[in-house]
């Protein structure tokens, strides 16, 4: 799971796992799975390269509105990590017609709701209101794209917000600690490696200047995607969309050129332990191809594959070590493919009172060398299938689930056509195709092994 940081409004992480998203995809999967349409939007593009996606949703007389930007922690400058996530909070800090504050006290005097998120590869700003006051949040949005306001006596304390964020976030968690350090080993090079709300000492750095080169860097309709979702037409968001967002100029945008990875040629092992850790837990992480770096046949099975050792109490790695073999209280799999250039395939596991980790990790690895010598078989794939229809089967009564669905896709090179395909695309996986993913993806050179121990205090 990539982390997702929420604005600084609300304090409230906005956490989205592509796996989970990828389950709502297959809500609509009727009889005839390939003739099957998922949200089935419409999407144009205004005069100045906005993009703009509209899912019409009927179901109560509201709306989400979405600005998604196509930037993140990975496009960050060296030594300014925490930047994009910083910018985030100061979009909430007043422009040229609004105070600090005022766009969040409008929302709210109109009975919506609204917040923020950044993450490796975009950074979203939304509000859900009642139909009737969409033009009001659209208005504001298009405002702060272009005209923000930011002085030192604004963005210093906001900074020590941030930094206190950190502290309670992952300074406090020896969970999140571990995540974060399993991630700079994961990647050698590439800019995944940083935490999306940055490392301390460069959080202290960053300023008035640092925050305002970014906005002005990356924040441009032509590098947005508007998506409205509810009780209203295409027609409408069209007319709203050109008179607010259409006559903000378009700008130069720099390309996303990130580093490379080299090729890893050695398994990795990170071990925190802390006295704030009351249960073991253990964590197999591979790096994986991502939906929007590798072909269909590479990450479409990674799914199915997601869903059968890691989906539930059913699941071969639950059935294994928690129920037959008694060794585990939890075990599981996720598979994070949304990322722009790659992804994870994540085990997981906690031992019962009196058993040893190692005994665990070495169950653990029992079951994973097992899938890439055998596979799996044509039934698992079928009831894999199955499964993930029966879980999405109410995703549109959602407004949220479809624009977020869009938004990380489209900001990570997917396309609208991508994600109506992905019900024929996931019912055309094969056993076959699953084992071969399997066997390209679970190899030890690409592995972070992570364990969180408890430390006695005495």
């Amino acid at each position: 799971m990539r982390l997702l940081l929420g604005c600084s409004r609300h304090g409230l992480a906005a956490r989205l796992a592509g796996s989970m998203l990828a389950l709502a995809f297959a809500a609509l999967i009727q009889t005839d799975p390939a003739a099957a349409r998922v949200f089935d939007p419409e999407t144009f593009t205004l005069d100045n390269g906005m993009q703009v996606v509209v899912i019409t949703n009927r179901r109560a007389p509201i709306v989400t509105h979405m600005v998604w930007y196509k930037v993140g922690a990975a496009d960050e400058s060296p030594g300014e990590s925490g930047n994009a996530h910083f910018l985030e909070h100061l979009l909430f800090k007043g422009t040229k017609t609004l105070g600090p504050g005022e766009f969040s006290e409008i929302v709210a005097r109109n009975g919506g709701q609204e917040n923020a998120f950044t993450s490796q590869d975009y950074t979203a700003y939304f509000q859900t209101v009642a139909r009737d006051r969409l033009e009001i949040v659209m208005r504001h949005e298009a405002d702060r794209m272009v005209n923000l306001v930011l002085t030192d006596e604004i963005v210093l304390p906001e900074r020590d917000v941030v930094l206190e964020e950190r502290r309670s976030r992952t300074d406090n968690s020896p969970g999140a600690q571990l995540g974060e350090m399993m991630n700079a080993v994961a990647y050698l090079n590439h800019p995944y490696r940083m935490p999306v709300i940055g490392w301390e000492h460069e959080i202290r750095a960053l300023n008035t200047q640092t925050a305002l080169a970014f906005y002005r860097r990356w924040y441009a309709p032509n590098n947005a995607i508007l998506i409205v979702a509810g009780d209203v037409s295409g027609d409408e968001v069209r007319s709203l969309a050109e008179k607010y967002y259409g006559r903000i100029p378009a700008r130069s945008v720099p390309e996303r050129r990130r580093l490379e990875e080299p090729p890893q040629k050695a398994a990795r092992r990170v071990i925190l332990k802390s006295p704030q850790v009351r249960q073991p837990s253990l964590t197999i992480r591979y790096l994986a191809p991502s939906i929007s770096s590798a072909a269909p046949e590479q990450t479409y099975p990674l799914e199915v594959l997601e869903e059968i050792v890691g989906g539930g109490a059913t699941s071969r790695l639950y059935r294994s070590l928690v129920v037959e073999q008694g060794l585990a209280t939890s075990a599981g799999a996720g598979y994070s493919s949304g990322g722009l250039d790659s992804g994870t395939f994540s085990f997981y596991a906690s031992p019962r009172p009196g058993i040893g980790i190692e005994k665990v990790e070495q169950a653990l690895r029992t079951e994973i060398a097992g899938l890439v010598k055998d596979g799996v078989s044509e039934a698992e794939v079928a009831l894999a299938r199955r499964r993930l229809r029966a879980s999405a089967i109410y995703a549109r009564d959602s407004l949220s689930t479809a624009p977020n669905i869009f938004g990380r896709a489209l900001t990570s090179g997917q396309s609208v056509e991508d994600v109506e395909a992905w019900p024929e695309r996931i019912e055309a996986v094969t056993a076959a195709q699953v084992g071969a993913a399997a066997r390209a993806t679970l190899l030890d050179v690409h592995s972070v092994t992570g364990l969180l121990l408890p430390e006695p205090t005495s």
